[in-house]
């Protein structure tokens, strides 16, 4: 059995390390899945607990690491993503970035740095475990994509065997190293719609002699939005947000052409058939009562992410057991954010939790949200996050 108070123990004695790697990793942030400078620091980081490690290629900076314990048993997956988003910083941080428009303000630095503390936790532990511990450092989660490639590598299997369990972290704001999860849907899948309607252009000032295509754009905005509250069951919610619109480059030209683009939300794969289904003909039906033509693109960025019930309840037992019931709570209701862990979710049972990591002075229901250019996230929470991940790995793999 895993002793607990040893653990934090460990876990808080690691801290400066973890601290210190994570404000690296943010003061040089890489977005995408060419991370070579990540790739490297965690590569130091690694280098000296013996592991069997694998790295992507120069186009894909991803790391398998595995923990073998002494003792022949199943494998745990626990996953860290490492890639920032193209945002300029304005938190002021002494340790901001220092890439002009790259920063990492997801959390995922520390996502990275805490998968690092996990790994050396479990690494002091191998010769009382019974099995093997994956190491999934993920490039290119923003960007979509990074967790599929790394499944298309093997990243399951790399034991030798497939994980029986994958387990992934994201801090948010929130009370500091209070965990949260669900069984069940815990994060929405992410659709992405685009449509362009082509009409034919002219001057400003004769529409009339024109088709003019940015009306039947502001219509299908308007109409996008009351199909989104009026097609779907409160108990199966979507969130549709127009996010793009263009049409022509001069104010006193009507433009041939003019489009949207939105970002979808759901929780369900019944919504996502209905949109597919429906949204192509309502777009086109009133490009059409304008007299002009739509093409409409719909897609899947991220599917629903959708935790293994017994997972979950594993996950909430054992931190709690670890850092006390108050510091592992039942999450009411899904996120509407979306995660590409949910490829991995889609191939072998796991769960996905929260992290609390409001900095100490900032009322959390205040605090900026990840993708802000002002989000900060408390690195005091590195230990809680280190020490969570081994205990959850440990529940499989414990010695025998």
């Amino acid at each position: 059995m895993t002793d607990p108070a040893a653990l934090r123990a460990d876990a808080e004695a690691l801290l400066p390390g973890l601290v210190a790697l994570r404000r690296a990793l943010h003061a040089h942030p890489e977005a995408g899945f060419r991370l070579p400078r990540t790739q490297r620091a965690v590569q130091d980081a690694l280098g000296e607990l013996d592991l069997e490690m694998a790295s992507g290629p120069e186009d894909f900076s991803s790391i398998t690491a595995v923990v073998r314990g002494a003792h022949p048993g199943p494998a745990v997956l626990l996953r860290a993503d490492m890639d920032a988003l193209r945002v300029q910083e304005r938190t002021g941080l002494p340790y901001a970035s220092r890439r002009e428009g790259v920063m990492h303000a997801c959390g995922h630095d520390l996502h990275t740095a805490g998968l690092v503390g996990a790994a050396r936790l479990l690494a002091a532990r191998r010769e009382r475990m019974a099995g093997a511990v994956v190491l999934m450092f993920e490039p290119g989660e923003e960007a979509g994509g990074g967790a599929l490639r790394m499944i298309r590598e093997g990243v399951l299997d790399a034991a030798g065997t497939r994980v029986e369990a994958a387990y992934g972290v994201h801090v948010l704001p929130g009370p500091p190293g209070v965990f949260s999860t669900r069984g069940g849907t815990i994060m929405a899948g992410a659709c992405a719609l685009e449509v362009v309607v082509e009409g034919r252009g002219g001057h400003g000032s004769r529409p009339q002699q024109a088709i003019d295509p940015v009306p039947a754009v502001a219509q299908i905005v308007l109409a996008l939005h009351a199909f989104a509250t009026r097609r779907f069951p409160t108990s199966d919610p979507i969130v549709l947000s127009v996010t793009k619109l263009a049409g022509s480059e001069i104010i006193n030209a009507i433009p041939d052409t003019a489009s949207l683009g939105a970002t979808i939300r759901i929780l369900s794969e019944r919504s996502r058939d209905v949109l597919e289904a429906e949204l192509p003909a309502l777009a086109q039906g009133i490009a059409a009562a304008h007299g002009c033509r739509a093409t409409v693109s719909f897609r899947t960025v991220y599917p629903v992410t959708v935790n293994d019930e017994t997972c979950a309840e594993r996950a909430l037992a054992t931190i709690g057991g670890l850092l006390g019931e108050g510091r592992a709570l039942r999450a009411t209701e899904p996120s509407m954010a979306s995660e590409d862990f949910s490829a991995v979710l889609a191939e072998v049972p796991g769960a996905f939790l929260f992290l609390g990591a409001t900095p100490a002075g900032i009322d959390p229901d205040e605090a900026e949200m990840n993708h802000s250019p002002r989000a900060l996230f408390e690195d005091g929470v590195l230990a809680d996050q280190a020490a969570a991940l081994a205990a959850l790995a440990l529940a499989h793999v414990g010695a025998r």
